[in-house]
């Protein structure tokens, strides 16, 4: 028996639902909740075979069935209650997985739906999985932009034919569940369905360093940098997000850098939207960049559900000015210094005031008119953008002979005002996948285009040599 699996869940049909509260950032996320710009999480998993319906349904199926804490949905209650909760059910109440029509814009469809329609959280479980079988060349859209670039910097970039196969959809609304816990169950599925070992690859060995003295940074009391508004597309035909996802080298570090890849994307990170705000006019102001880190374990252990916690990354307006490549190794060495003692630090998932506000001693729908109104009033100081680095893909993915394993995937997170904008990141085959995900009462997708041309650009000035 592999470590992905574990013996289904026996529970009889006589047994009432099992209840849980809201977790803190579930009712914090259900509070706030937008018809406009839906919480979803988008995972897109690109394999060069294809896969079984009924096979694929069948593995799917079990692979909830090992991770019962997914096959939720939110309990009714009267107006009064103190709490959300949420209730767990035996079976799914809809069929999870389902393959579109075939075609052209097959994978448009797909993505577009994965940021305009959240899975109802009324409905175990608040997840969807749409299978595309492609058939010809990916398209570009206003919401997506071609996959499977391979162009350079400077190449122009046109959709291009690719080779046959399969794309998954993973839709999560986020109010629920995140994406690592999500890619989990589809591991899962995937050992399943391709008789595989899928278990995760061993975590990275950092030296364990203590944590670094304090440094000066720039108060969070100061409201930070906003990205710049572009050129919103006039009557967007749909609402949610716009997205662009890319695929781009790894980036280059000298063996036994003291910095991470991931300091390298939040160094390029605050470089690309400080470059942005410059050629709008902004007048240079310190950034914020919330982070999520994950501590929890990639095996069969893995507690499902919302599980990061965030903190937030500050830069001052002179660390992201324009740099000298003798300046790079600094701003780099400085970005770990912090990115560590903020991962040491324990902290709640999204700090003490919201578990205070989250404390169920007044009815649940008196805390969500206070929490909304102190969303609004708080939004001048809400961080500049949020970086969700996913980091290299723990799993095979491996569907077995026919489907393959994965060869790309995708996230992206929501990226609701007063953010605007969101940068996630992952690392499969050696190379890495950039979804940008934006808000489109601030962009439109030419300036999706812009600001991955400049993160393009300023990953590569990170790639030093000291």
């Amino acid at each position: 028996m592999t470590a992905l699996q574990q013996p289904a869940r026996a529970e009889g049909p006589s047994r009432p639902p099992v209840r849980v509260p809201f977790p803190v950032v579930d009712e914090v996320a259900r509070h706030c909740l937008q018809e406009e710009e839906p919480e979803t999480v988008h995972i897109e998993v690109h394999l060069p075979g294809r896969l079984d319906e009924k096979r694929l349904r069948t593995a799917f199926a079990q692979a909830l069935g090992r991770h019962p804490r997914i096959l939720m949905r939110e309990a009714p209650g009267r107006w009064y209650r103190r709490r959300y909760e949420w209730e767990l059910t035996a079976e799914p109440d809809v069929e999870v997985v389902s393959f579109p029509a075939p075609g052209r814009n097959a994978l448009r469809d797909a993505r577009t739906r994965a940021l305009t329609q959240a899975p109802p959280l009324t409905l175990s479980p608040p997840i969807r999985l749409e299978v595309v079988q492609r058939s010809g060349p990916v398209e570009g859209s206003e919401a997506t932009d071609a996959v499977g670039e391979r162009g350079g910097r400077g190449k122009a970039r046109t959709a291009a034919p690719e080779p046959l196969g399969t794309v998954l959809f993973l839709t999560i609304n986020h109010t629920a569940l995140d994406g690592p816990a999500c890619l989990r169950v589809l591991a899962t599925a995937a050992e399943i369905y391709g008789g595989r070992d899928n278990s995760p690859a061993a975590a990275p060995v950092r030296t364990q360093e203590a944590p670094p003295p304090p440094e000066e940074t720039p108060s969070n009391w100061s409201p930070p940098a906003r990205v710049a508004p572009g050129t919103p597309e006039p009557s967007p035909s749909s609402r949610g997000n716009g997205m662009l996802v890319t695929e781009l080298p790894l980036p280059h570090r000298p063996k036994g850098s003291p910095y991470t890849v991931n300091d390298q994307l939040m160094v390029t990170t605050a470089l690309t939207i400080a470059h942005w705000n410059r050629e709008h006019g902004d007048r240079p102001r310190p950034l914020r960049i919330t982070m999520p880190v994950d501590d929890r374990p990639r095996d069969a252990t893995m507690p499902i559900g919302n599980g990061t916690r965030l903190v937030e990354v500050p830069f001052t307006p002179a660390e992201s000015a324009a740099h000298a490549p003798a300046d790079m190794p600094a701003l780099l060495h400085r970005t770990a210094t912090r990115t560590r003692a903020l991962k040491s630090l324990p902290r709640p998932q999204l700090g003490h005031g919201a578990a205070l506000l989250t404390a169920p001693v007044v009815p649940v729908a008196w805390r969500a008119a206070v929490t909304r109104g102190l969303r609004r009033a708080a939004a001048p100081w809400t961080s500049t953008t949020l970086l969700s680095n996913i980091g290299r893909i723990p799993y095979a993915l491996d569907f077995g002979a026919d489907a393959g394993r994965a060869h790309a995937v995708w996230f992206s997170a929501p990226a609701r005002m007063p953010r605007g904008l969101t940068v996630t990141t992952a690392s499969t085959a050696g190379r890495l996948h950039l979804a940008l995900r934006w808000s489109r009462t601030l962009l439109g997708h030419g300036d999706g285009a812009r600001l991955r041309d400049l993160f393009e650009h300023y990953l590569h000035a990170t790639e030093v040599t000291e």
